[in-house]
């Protein structure tokens, strides 16, 4: 195996996962906003929303240039991402901003150990660095409006950044 195919494949392999994630994540917030879309944390959650779309339509953009085709499991994202983001908002404004706090933890640990295995993409390390603050930035939010007082925390915590564990794993093969 030469270096440049390990490269693709690698580069292929973050790219479909970092694609899967963002569908996911923006639908968290389209969930959040459908049970609090008149709550005064509304506008926090359409910022992030948002900053999700932006790297959701850069990631798209990414797998046409590099040829790499999507999660097969997009849609189950789509629906799961939905999901959260409504049932936690349904708990109350500080569970929606625990969730967001839970996954962006994950994301962001994420898109930092892929910045730096992926450190001859130039172009792509400096995206993912960009997008990796952005999604810290996201959790400080939460934590800003309360998040880690959620009644529950630690253990929705534990059960949300599992999931993500998970879905990042099955992202990056199916």
């Amino acid at each position: 195996m030469t270096s440049r195919y390990h490269d693709q494949h690698e580069v292929s392999r973050c790219l479909r996962v970092d694609h899967a994630g963002e569908v996911g994540a923006r639908r968290i917030y389209e969930g959040q906003l459908a049970v609090l879309g008149a709550h005064p944390v509304a506008e926090e959650i359409r910022h992030m929303r948002d900053q999700e779309q932006e790297h959701l339509d850069t990631f798209s953009a990414l797998l046409n240039d590099y040829e790499v085709r999507p999660s097969l499991l997009s849609p189950f994202w789509n629906g799961a991402g939905f999901m959260l983001g409504a049932v936690t908002a349904a708990m109350g404004p500080k569970a929606a901003m625990a969730c967001t706090i839970a996954v962006e933890e994950v994301i962001g640990t994420h898109y930092d150990r892929q910045a730096k295995s992926l450190k001859n993409e130039d172009d792509l390390v400096e995206t993912l660095e960009r997008f990796r603050d952005e999604e810290l930035e996201h959790r400080d939010i939460a934590k800003d409006h309360d998040g880690e007082d959620a009644i529950g925390y630690p253990i929705m915590r534990r059960v949300i950044q599992a999931g993500c564990r998970v879905a990042i794993k099955l992202a990056e093969r199916v």
